[in-house]
């Protein structure tokens, strides 16, 4: 996948299991949300920031909108390719994603997630990502 303005790009290949598809054979709607969460646990592993860090340092990161472009069906026992590319960092946490099937390289879904950073403590959202984040982030800006 073209990186385009990605600062941090990460991906994870599956095969779409039966449990995750629909009566016409084809990967229910509602499932890709589940199978960019992958690639977003990826990208914040290969960040070093991943949920359990995100507590530990004192702020969650809700997400606050999402949107899913749906190009083509992913159908049972295709392989697929999730890749997560972060795109924003400084105010909020801005991730694109793009699923492809791995024999024809097709794009099968194009998405993005916006989170912010909720302080733990107060409960309060904030208006620039915590230090302890953006440091992490800045060893991959050129």
């Amino acid at each position: 996948m073209k990186k385009s303005n990605a600062i941090v790009c990460a991906f994870v290949d599956m095969t779409v299991p039966f449990y995750d598809i629909d009566p016409m054979r084809i990967v229910w709607h509602g499932n890709y949300v589940k199978y960019i969460e992958e690639a977003r646990c990826a990208l914040l592993d290969k960040i070093g920031y991943n949920y359990n860090v995100m507590e530990e340092s004192g702020y969650m990161w809700p997400i606050v909108d999402m949107r899913l472009k749906y190009v083509a069906s992913a159908k049972f026992g295709s392989r697929i390719r999730i890749y997560a590319n972060l795109v924003e960092y400084e105010t909020r946490l801005k991730i694109d994603y793009r699923i492809e099937c791995l024999d024809t390289h097709k794009v099968l879904t194009k998405a993005y997630t916006i989170q912010v950073a909720l302080d733990l403590e107060n409960q309060e959202l904030q208006f620039e990502s915590p230090v302890v984040f953006t440091d992490k982030v800045a060893v991959y800006v050129a």
